[in-house]
């Protein structure tokens, strides 16, 4: 059995974790941290894990935790995992951060849009966890940045296309959906129900981060830099993402071809769902789930194609991810304790 903790296992993430964890067939959840929640049983934090986990929240300590664990789920925010995942390596424990700080193999692009990086060494070799694309890298690695939500619905629906030369690199338009627990658990005026029930807006137009994040990937796959425009908007819905993204065939490129590169990149992949010609991706049918839905639709007038992509962005967009991360690098059924 692997011995797997969380770091913040109170968020709307690390309970996701808990929740998987404590039941997976190959792991033994045997810690859990929580700042907040020092001394309180996760059930009393989150009711629906009663008779299904009744650890203990912790403070988090380096050397106990490593004692007790070989793999750690960071599930912080921003900038606290460079300042613990040094420790945790040096103690013998792989990781799967689930925040944005070992995302970037350029760390000055990082810095750009969050803040300066104290573990730049550990961020240059760090995997970025998108499972489908990057399992051989993720097998061996001791460290892997787990895929923003966002980034995870378009980095899964444009890269096959990208590295085919079935989609020219220009001209790129996502417009992406979210529900509110994207937000965080954290209490913000715009996620409080009166805020966002019945509303139905765009939010950061003017520059959201997980776009260098989106750019860097979609670059490396093309060979050579790519601008998108990346529009996130607020749905009145508590989970699921969906993106609709915008592209132009190259020449002599046709619909067809685009999901027969789909189709040969997934063909193995279990949590990939190419969905039937003149269907289309929904986020009722991947909530709660770890799948991501991709479909295809094009306008011979313009020669676009447009690729919808939707995801349970707390699952495949977060912590399913990074369950499927945990047993990629286990050597592990990449399915189990997922569905």
């Amino acid at each position: 059995m692997i011995k797997a903790g969380i770091i913040g296992a109170t968020g709307y993430t690390g309970a996701e974790l808990v929740r998987m964890l404590s039941v997976h067939p190959d792991v033994e959840l045997t810690v859990i941290t929580s700042r907040q929640y020092e001394g309180t049983p996760i059930s009393d934090v989150y009711p629906a894990l009663s008779g299904r986990c009744e650890l203990v929240c912790e403070a988090f300590d380096t050397k106990t935790f490593c004692d007790r664990v070989d793999i750690a789920f960071t599930a912080l925010p921003h900038k606290i995992p460079m300042d613990i995942v040094p420790g945790l390596l040096e103690g013998g424990v792989r990781v799967v951060d689930l925040s944005a700080d070992f995302r970037f193999r350029n760390v000055g692009q990082y810095e750009d849009w969050y803040q300066p990086h104290t573990a730049p060494e550990i961020s240059e070799q760090a995997v970025y966890g998108l499972c489908e694309l990057n399992r051989d890298e993720i097998r061996t690695a001791r460290v892997v940045g787990n895929p923003g939500c966002y980034p995870t619905t378009i980095l899964l629906a444009l890269v096959p296309l990208l590295k085919a030369g079935i989609i020219k690199a220009d001209g790129i338009i996502s417009d992406s959906k979210s529900g509110v627990s994207g937000a965080g658990r954290g209490l913000s005026l715009g996620s409080h129900f009166c805020e966002a029930n019945e509303s139905f807006k765009a939010y950061k137009v003017d520059g959201h981060r997980h776009r260098p994040e989106i750019e860097e990937v979609l670059s490396a796959a093309h060979g050579a830099d790519v601008a998108i425009t990346f529009i996130p908007h607020l749905i009145p819905a508590t989970r699921g993402m969906l993106s609709t993204i915008y592209c132009t065939l190259a020449d002599g490129k046709t619909e067809e071809d685009a999901r027969k590169a789909l189709a040969e990149t997934y063909d193995s992949s279990h949590f990939v769902r190419l969905r039937e010609k003149g269907t289309v991706p929904d986020i009722l049918h991947v909530q709660h789930t770890n799948f991501c839905d991709i479909g295809l639709a094009s306008d011979p007038r313009s020669g676009r194609l447009v690729v919808m992509s939707a995801i349970d962005n707390l699952l495949k967009g977060a912590s399913g991810q990074a369950v499927q991360n945990m047993n990629i690098m286990a050597g592990l059924d990449e399915k189990a304790g997922l569905y």
